[in-house]
This record gives structure tokens, C-alpha cells and sequence, in this order.
């Protein structure tokens, strides 16, 4: 199959109608996959033994079984108990829960390498439980794992397809609706794989580069406390 640039013009408006949700979903995604991420670390650190195992086994289990299954359970099976969700909403949702089960721990190690010490003065200074995590904790915490939360950011903007077979109409629906009525995949497929492309490359570079400035920002800090 030989390609046609006229074609390709002739399909970018479609696209780009599944492009608006594909963004719309990784963004809603994200948002909420940092938030719960971020719940679920801060509550296993301060909640009780029981309370703590009880989000530990959750996000074990939501890490161990696949996000496809997780799609048709909240679309799907969620509905036979009187929650009915949209298929945007179904999918933002599903994003956000499978993928605070990996923000979370990457949260949680970013607590855990909070000095002791910090921990100490907080309580010293007999702050509240919220301004400890507030004001010490988190502003500490959260900043050394940027790049690792970006790169979940950039994966979850890779599995928005996956929306599909919950009918979403994203840009990979959009792109076999064309193909379908048009009986020619060369087009919209290699469009799809070049919008792609062209979001996760740049992100790639761009977190690269967080990683080295947070790097050489550390080495800075540790020449400085030498001296």
C-alpha cells in the first residue's frame, strides 16, 4: 500500500478529535493517580498496623493484576452494584487507581529517605500531624522523585488506548474508525505512532534532564555540607 499524503490531510481533523480525549484522559489520569498515590503513602506512614496492611495488600493487588481486567471491572461489573460510571469516567478513574498503586511507592521512598532527624525537629517544635506532612515532610519528600512520578505520567499516556474497549473514543478509536470505513490503515495507524512518538520522546528527554539537575543539585548540597 503506497501512501497518500492527501488522505493523511484529509484524516487529521478526525484525529485530532481523539487526540483531545487521549490528553484530557492522561491528564485527569495523572492528576488523580498523584493524589490517591499520595493518600495512600502518607496514610500507610500515620494510620495504624491494621489500616497499613490494609493499603499494602490494595496496592499489591491492583500492582498484580492486570490494568486491561481493571478496565472491564469498573466499566463493566461496577454497574451490577449501582455505581455507573461514563466510559471517560471509567477509564480516568481506572488510570488514576492502577497507577497510585505505583506513585504510592514511589511516594513512600521518598519519605522514608527523609532524615530522621527532620522528624524529630517537627515534633520538637510541636507541630500538628498536618503541618509535620505539610510543611517538614512532603516538600522534602517529593521533589527527588519527580523524574520516577513523571515517567509513571508518560506510561499512562501509553496505555490510553487500552481505553478503547471500553468505548472510549480516543485517538486510536478515532484512527480504526477511519481505517475501517476507509479500508486503509497505512494513514491513521502511522499517525498514531508518530502523535506518540512525538509526546513520548521529548517527555523521555525532558525527564533526562530533571534527573541530572536533581543529581547535580544533591552533589551540590553534599560539597556544601563538606565544606
Amino acid at each position: 500500500m503506497d501512501w497518500n499524503w492527501a488522505f493523511a490531510f484529509q484524516i487529521l481533523p478526525q484525529l485530532a478529535e481523539g487526540v483531545k480525549i487521549t490528553v484530557l484522559a492522561s491528564l485527569l489520569g495523572s492528576a488523580l493517580a498523584m493524589l490517591i498515590g499520595l493518600a495512600i503513602a502518607v496514610a500507610r506512614r500515620s494510620a495504624g498496623p491494621i489500616a497499613a496492611s490494609v493499603l499494602r495488600y490494595f496496592v499489591e493487588f491492583v500492582r498484580g493484576t492486570p490494568f486491561l481486567v481493571q478496565l472491564y471491572v469498573i466499566f463493566y461489573m461496577l454497574p451490577d452494584l449501582g455505581i455507573v460510571l461514563s466510559p471517560l469516567s471509567a477509564g480516568v478513574t481506572t488510570l488514576g487507581i492502577h497507577y497510585a498503586s505505583y506513585t504510592s511507592e514511589v511516594y513512600r521512598a521518598g519519605i522514608d529517605n527523609v532524615e530522621r532527624s527532620q522528624w524529630e525537629a517537627a515534633r520538637a517544635l510541636n507541630l500538628t500531624r498536618f503541618q509535620v506532612w505539610r510543611f517538614v515532610i512532603i516538600p522534602q519528600a517529593v521533589p527527588p522523585m519527580v523524574p520516577a512520578l513523571a515517567n509513571y505520567i508518560v506510561s499512562m499516556f501509553k496505555e490510553t488506548p487500552l481505553l478503547s474497549v471500553i468505548t472510549v473514543v480516543e485517538l486510536m478509536s478515532q484512527a480504526r474508525i477511519v481505517a475501517n470505513i476507509n479500508y486503509r490503515y497505512l494513514e491513521p495507524i502511522t499517525l498514531v505512532g508518530a502523535f506518540f512518538m512525538a509526546v513520548s520522546i521529548p517527555s523521555v528527554v525532558a525527564l533526562r534532564l530533571l534527573e541530572q539537575r536533581y543529581a547535580l543539585g544533591r552533589r551540590r548540597q553534599t560539597n556544601m555540607s563538606v565544606l
